[in-house]
């Protein structure tokens, strides 16, 4: 019987390396999870299509396309509850293999425990300070290095060069899950953008915008035309869980100002420092682009889910957040209001002024991993159905399933997507995220979630006024060379 564990109270944060994982990059849903693994249901692609996720008689694992020996408990711990899954495909594509997987494997019992995203990161935390981790559970890409030193994770180099599709993965993926020049996870769910603006074209015509801003400037100028025309906002944003700042807007914003081979020198600890100038100036923007007005007042009370209602209501005529998102409001705008879906344009941010080094970025990644309980090594049945597991979640029928029904790549690299069953507004946003834009890293995939935890607080005070650009690049630094 596979069981799937149902939590539906928030979990506190009971110690101070648990709270830390509150931020990252992925959406943060506050949702009562998965009640079981056998269920039928039915999900709404956020497509247009529909379809049926069978129960009972679906046995193709994908995987290795080969036995295994074990027979008994295999836990697995991840955030891709049903609620979630509705609105992504990402989601949808990791349940519907997971179940695949179960149906091939009925001497295993597959004991997941689904939690929400936010609960996910305190309770994986916890876990790991407890050197208590599932036998499979999600690695996120800021983890990799102090719990790979720990020993708590386990070397999955052979057993990611020795995988069936290694020759189709894309191995660029493979950066945040590295220390070492050891690979400690299977990059999983698909690799979508953490910064878009999602606008309604009709009401930024009206502006007199045939297209969205390409610069801080001009987007200050249809500012003032949505304000004089009953808007509250221009770009609805959320930071209350205070990852959304770093992970969908300076992430994409700082390497305008500092370019790329700043953050990959503070990766590899090679001599940039967060007190360099270029990234104070970035913070010093940040601060005044949401003391100017542009976004809405409460943007540090809400979160994400909270801000991109404000653009399904109508309220705001943009919204600045992540590929889940925009799931997420397909799924919900597409028959509800389908004058404001066949309006949606996607952008990047606009360029602001005094930012030099690149343009036209938004930053795209694979933020969290399928990776192994290092005590499996002890237990190589054990062990060879948990490789097995992760093969199947991250390889050719997890990709072809979210490219076909949702058009987006995964780890592993399938033919050409077609694209042609896809509406105008997935066709849109599929150039966006793969084809027109530049893309560069996502902050909190990398270097240590103690730096960011220092970052992520004190930029929240520092766009409300409370802090300086200059206290935040220093105490940033301390985190940095205390904890990397």
């Amino acid at each position: 019987m596979k069981r799937v564990k149902v939590v539906t109270t928030l979990l506190l944060s009971a110690t101070l390396l648990a709270s830390t994982m509150l931020s990252g990059c992925g959406s943060s849903n506050g949702e009562e999870t998965n009640k079981g693994g056998k269920e039928s249901e039915s999900v709404s692609s956020t497509q247009g299509t529909e379809k049926e996720v069978e129960s009972e008689d679906s046995t193709d694992s994908g995987g290795t396309g080969g036995e295994v020996a074990f027979s008994g408990e295999l836990t697995f711990l991840h955030f891709s509850t049903s609620e979630e899954s509705e609105g992504n495909g990402g989601s949808d594509g990791f349940r519907t293999t997971i179940k695949q997987w179960e149906d091939a494997h009925p001497d295993v019992d597959l004991n997941q425990t689904v939690l929400s995203n936010d609960d996910f990161k305190t309770q994986i935390a916890t876990q790991a300070a407890a050197n208590d981790l599932p036998d499979v559970f999600m690695l996120q890409g800021m983890n990799t290095k102090s719990w790979a030193e720990q020993g708590i994770i386990l070397d999955m180099t052979d057993i990611i060069k020795d995988s069936p599709y290694y020759s189709d993965y894309n191995t660029n993926y493979f950066t945040p899950f590295t220390s070492e020049d050891k690979l400690y996870g299977l990059p999983a769910l698909t690799g979508g953008t953490c910064t878009v603006v999602v606008y309604d074209k009709q009401a930024w015509e009206d502006a007199g915008f045939a297209e969205f801003p390409k610069t801080w400037a001009e987007l200050e100028e249809a500012d003032a035309y949505f304000k004089e025309n009953g808007y509250k906002e221009t770009l609805a944003f959320g930071n209350s869980g205070q990852w959304q700042l770093n992970s969908c807007f300076m992430s994409a914003i700082g390497s305008r100002f500092t370019g790329d081979d700043w953050f990959l020198s503070i990766i590899d600890k090679e001599g940039a420092k967060f007190t360099d100038q270029e990234f104070v100036d970035m913070l010093t923007f940040t601060q005044d682009a949401f003391q100017s007005g542009i976004f809405n007042d409460d943007f540090n009370a809400i979160n994400n889910e909270d801000a991109r209602e404000y653009f399904i209501s109508g309220e705001s005529p943009a919204f600045v957040g992540g590929n889940w998102d925009v799931s997420y409001i397909q799924a919900t705008i597409q028959e509800e209001d389908p004058d404001l879906y066949e309006n949606m344009g996607f952008a990047v941010l606009p360029q602001p002024e005094g930012a030099t080094k690149t343009e036209n970025t938004q930053n795209i990644g694979m933020g969290y991993a399928v990776a192994i309980n290092s005590k499996l090594k002890d237990d190589p049945e054990k062990l060879a159905a948990a490789v097995d597991l992760a093969y199947t979640l991250t390889g050719p029928d997890f990709a072809t399933y979210v490219g076909e029904n949702y058009a987006l790549q995964g780890l592993t690299k399938v033919a050409d997507i077609d694209l042609s069953k896809f509406d105008e507004v997935t066709k849109a946003f599929y150039n966006y995220s793969y084809v027109d834009t530049n893309a560069s890293e996502i902050y909190d995939s990398y270097v240590s979630s103690a730096v960011w935890e220092v970052l992520n607080t004190e930029a929240q005070s520092m766009v409300n006024g409370d802090t300086t650009p200059e206290d935040v690049a220093e105490k940033t630094q301390e985190a940095y060379e205390a904890n990397y």
